[in-house]
Parts: C-alpha cells; sequence; structure tokens
C-alpha cells in the first residue's frame, strides 16, 4: 500500500528560512532511494517560521527505512535544533492523481 505522510514543522522564532533550506536538502539525499514518489516543502503563508511537508513513500515500511539512511539521519541530525515543533502531522493512504502511477 502507498503511504503518505504529511505535516507542518515550526521553526524557532527567526529561523524560518533556514530551517526550509535545511528540509529543502532532503530530496537530493533521498535521489539514491528507489522507494519514495514525492517529497514537497512548502513555507507556510500565516506564519514564517513553519514549513508544510508532504511525502509519498511506496510503503510505510519503505518510510522508515530511509530514516536509517546516513544521509538522511546527518540531515535530520543538523535540522532538529532548528525545530520547535512539530504538528499537524498526518499519515494518508495515496490513491491517485499525477505523479502516481496507476
Amino acid at each position: 500500500m502507498i503511504y503518505g505522510l504529511m505535516g507542518k514543522i515550526r521553526a524557532h522564532e527567526g529561523n524560518g528560512e533556514k530551517s526550509l533550506a535545511q528540509l529543502l536538502r532532503a530530496p537530493e539525499e533521498l535521489s539514491e532511494l528507489e522507494d519514495y514518489y514525492m517529497y514537497v516543502v512548502g513555507r507556510d503563508n500565516a506564519d514564517v517560521d513553519a514549513v508544510w511537508v508532504t511525502e509519498i513513500w511506496r510503503s510505510q515500511d519503505d518510510h522508515q527505512a530511509s530514516l536509517t539512511h546516513e544521509a538522511i539521519r546527518t540531515l535530520i541530525a543538523s535540522a532538529r535544533p532548528l525545530i520547535a515543533e512539530m504538528t499537524n502531522r498526518t499519515e494518508f493512504e495515496p490513491v491517485g492523481g499525477k505523479g502516481l502511477s496507476d
């Protein structure tokens, strides 16, 4: 089953752009993995220190496995000090749309 995950990441005050820059590095780090379909980072128009991240993976297990990848672990470690909170975390089952194969 395809696995989706979306959440809001709020940086400590004044660190929204730094957090965004860190999170935008993830697709480059994920590029060697074949088990993810989408990773999108977007600014929150109502909060300059918040970003939204949406991920779609081949499976929940593949997402979990990505968290053990050394480059991803390093990226998470470098972003963590910027993060004040993570909210609105939602797991979902993508069922179709542009970019997803039938």
